[in-house]
């Protein structure tokens, strides 16, 4: 795997991010040398604890935000020298809830469109406003709309102008769940269309289903960038459970060498093992505990999420964690490190 802080340039990357750095005044550095390719099609999820940087390095791509280092590029533009070229390309749903009050949804998408120099296309915004359930509320004014609702009328904006790149920035922060449905079977539509995706989430089981590749930036660092399936398959790892016929109060001296953990009443029997490099040896523990009558009447296996790997990635101490000042609640396997 070729370091995040080295990434090289691919030919079917559509942004480019290169030794980019922000330094905030009085000195916080927010982002520190990343290196990124977002590959042409694909759905690129960014992972993070609260305060690592994602939104930083999103509010700097979509041009929003200065780097104090570094360029980025969209589709071989610049998004600083050729910012209006860049910038048509990107939609981007922001974390926020902020959008005109007092204009009907309709007026809205459309001016959004308007804004990137698109001509009017209102079959076009239809299917949008349709393919979210936004239809039956077009002439509403969004003042009167839920959270769930101003949340689709932000992606029917950012989707207005036809983006190649499509930036999710927390987009089920406090949705419900039919929308959230909605969203991620429109993700998939745009993505079998060409659209490429980036989203942050701290939902990692959305990750999990929805994403190509993964990256994980700490601390204003990109630590990882690694396709899915890979990542799991090397960092993963799995554990055979045995529920033994009769208690052991300890594990015989021939077993020291096995990652072996026995429960404190000695009537289950946890092994976590490397399933990459450990193809036999289920089968070799078993003749071991056999020899050392050493029985089990049940056995399960499980093997590691990408929220197991996520954490161990991001691990902080109970010092880092003291310095959280707005740390978010922990529900429906939200991940606040």
């Amino acid at each position: 795997m070729t370091p995040p802080s080295q990434a090289a340039p691919t030919g079917d990357a559509i942004v480019s991010v290169r030794n980019l750095s922000k330094t905030y005044a009085g000195g916080f550095q927010a982002l520190r040398n990343i290196n990124l390719d977002i590959h042409r099609g694909e759905i690129f999820a960014l992972l993070g604890p609260n305060g690592a940087g994602k939104t930083t390095l999103i509010s700097i791509i979509c041009g929003m935000a200065n780097a104090s280092e570094g360029s980025v590029t969209a589709d071989g533009h610049d998004t600083v020298r050729d910012y209006r070229a860049a910038r048509s390309l990107i939609g981007l749903v922001p974390q926020e809830l902020h959008t005109d009050s007092f204009e009907t949804v309709w007026a809205t998408v459309n001016f959004s469109r308007g804004l990137f120099g698109k001509a009017p296309d209102p079959a076009y915004i239809e299917k949008v406003l349709k393919d979210l359930s936004l239809w039956d509320k077009k002439d509403t004014k969004i003042m009167a709309l839920s959270g769930g609702m101003k949340r689709r009328v932000l992606i029917a904006k950012a989707l207005s102008h036809e983006p190649k790149v499509l930036f999710l920035d927390e987009p089920s922060a406090g949705v419900d769940v039919e929308l959230r449905h909605d969203m991620w079977r429109m993700v998939r539509k745009l993505r079998e269309a060409g659209t490429t995706i980036i989203l942050t989430t701290h939902y990692i089981e959305e990750a999990e289903d929805m994403a190509d590749r993964i990256g994980v930036i700490r601390k204003g660092e990109l630590i990882l960038v690694q396709d899915k399936h890979t990542l799991m398959r090397q960092l993963g790892q799995k554990q055979l459970v045995l529920t033994l016929q009769q208690p052991v109060t300890n594990l015989p001296a021939s077993l020291a060498g096995w990652s072996l953990a026995l429960s404190a009443d000695g009537q289950i029997l946890t092994y976590t093992f490397d399933a990459q490099k450990d193809d036999t040896g289920i089968a070799q523990l078993l003749a071991a505990l056999s020899a050392e009558d050493i029985h089990f009447k049940d056995l399960q296996s499980s093997e590691s999420s990408l929220e197991d790997i996520f954490v161990s990635l991001v691990h902080e101490t109970k010092a880092d964690v003291a310095k959280e000042k707005h740390p978010e609640p922990h529900t429906d396997r939200r991940v606040t490190a």
